[in-house]
C-alpha cells in the first residue's frame, strides 16, 4: 500500500527530473487544484530548479533521495537511457516509503524497473507525448498487479492533467502506443509539411500556405474530436463524387497510403521493443 499522506485532499507527489514533461504535469496538477506544498520536484541543475521555483511556485531538492525519502507518489521523468542508474540509487528510499511508482521513460519496462527499484512496488508505466507540453497529450498506460484502483486513479489523474488517457490491458500493447501517439505527432508534421510545400510550389504565398495548412489541419482534428462519426464517415462527407477531393483521394491512395502508414506503424512498434530489450539489458 501507498504511504499515508499528510498533506490533505492529495498525497505528495515527488518529480525525479524536472525536465520539459516533469514541469508540465507539475503545472497541470497545480490548475487541476493541486497545492504547491503537495509538489516537490529534483534535479541536478541548479538553473531547472531554479525556473522551476520562479515559474510555478513549488519546491525542488538538488538530491532525488531527499524527494524520495519523502514522495507518496514518484514519477520518473528522466532520461530512459539513464533511468537504470538513477533507479538503482532511489532503492533504498523507495523501498522503506513504498510509494506508488509512475514511470514516464519511454521504453523501459515495468519488470525491469522494479528489479532496479529493489522489487515488490506497485507501478504505472506512462507513455505521453509531446503535445502534453500544451495540455492536449495522448497518454498510455499499463499497471502491474500491485496497483489498486485508488493508485490506477491517482496516476490516471497526473496524466489527465496533460490530456487525455487510455490504460491498456497488456504491456506489450506500450509499444503500439509508442508507434501511434508517442511518435504520431511527427507523422502529422510531415503530412503539414508536404501539404505547405506542394501548395506553395503550385503558386501560394508561403505565409498563406502555413496558415491554411494549420487551420486545416486544426479544424479536420476538432471535426473528428467533437463530432460522433468515424473519421471514414467524415472523410466521405467532404469527398463529392467527382470533385476536387475524390481526385486527390484517389491519387493518395494509389499511391498506398494505408499500406505505407501500416509499415511504419510497424516500424516504429519494433524499434521500441528493441529500445526496450537494450535498456533492460544495460541494467
Amino acid at each position: 500500500m501507498a504511504s499515508t499522506s499528510t498533506h490533505g485532499a492529495h498525497p505528495l507527489i515527488g518529480f525525479i527530473g524536472a525536465g520539459n514533461m516533469a514541469r508540465s504535469l507539475a503545472s497541470g496538477l497545480l490548475k487541476n487544484g493541486w497545492g504547491k506544498n503537495q509538489i516537490i520536484l529534483s534535479d541536478p541543475e541548479p538553473s531547472q530548479r531554479q525556473a522551476i521555483e520562479s515559474v510555478l511556485g513549488v519546491k525542488t531538492l538538488a538530491d532525488n533521495q531527499a524527494v524520495a525519502a519523502q514522495a507518496d507518489i514518484l514519477v520518473l521523468a528522466v532520461k530512459p537511457q539513464a533511468l537504470g542508474e538513477v533507479a538503482a540509487a532511489l532503492a533504498p528510499s523507495v523501498q522503506k516509503k513504498k510509494p506508488l511508482v509512475v514511470s514516464i521513460a519511454a521504453g523501459v519496462r515495468l519488470e525491469d524497473l522494479d528489479r532496479w527499484l529493489g522489487g515488490g512496488l506497485p507501478i504505472v508505466r506512462a507513455m505521453p507525448n509531446t503535445a502534453a507540453l500544451i495540455g492536449s497529450g495522448a497518454s498510455g498506460l499499463y499497471a502491474n498487479e500491485r496497483v489498486s484502483e485508488a493508485m490506477r486513479n491517482q496516476a490516471e489523474s497526473i496524466l489527465r492533467a496533460v490530456g487525455v488517457t487510455v490504460w491498456l490491458a497488456d504491456e506489450s500493447l506500450m509499444d503500439v502506443v509508442t508507434a501511434l501517439s508517442g511518435s504520431g505527432p511527427a507523422y502529422f508534421f510531415l503530412v503539414m509539411e508536404t501539404l505547405e510545400q506542394a501548395a506553395i510550389e503550385s503558386g501560394l504565398d508561403p505565409k498563406q500556405a502555413r496558415l491554411l495548412t494549420l487551420e486545416t489541419a486544426f479544424g479536420a482534428a476538432k471535426m473528428a474530436l467533437e463530432g460522433h462519426e468515424e473519421p471514414s464517415q467524415l472523410r466521405r462527407r467532404v469527398t463529392s463524387p467527382g470533385g476536387t477531393t475524390e481526385q486527390a483521394v484517389k491519387v493518395l491512395e494509389q499511391g498506398g497510403i494505408r499500406p505505407l502508414f501500416k509499415k511504419a506503424i510497424e516500424a516504429a512498434v519494433n524499434r521500441s521493443r528493441e529500445i526496450a530489450d537494450m535498456f533492460g539489458k544495460k541494467a
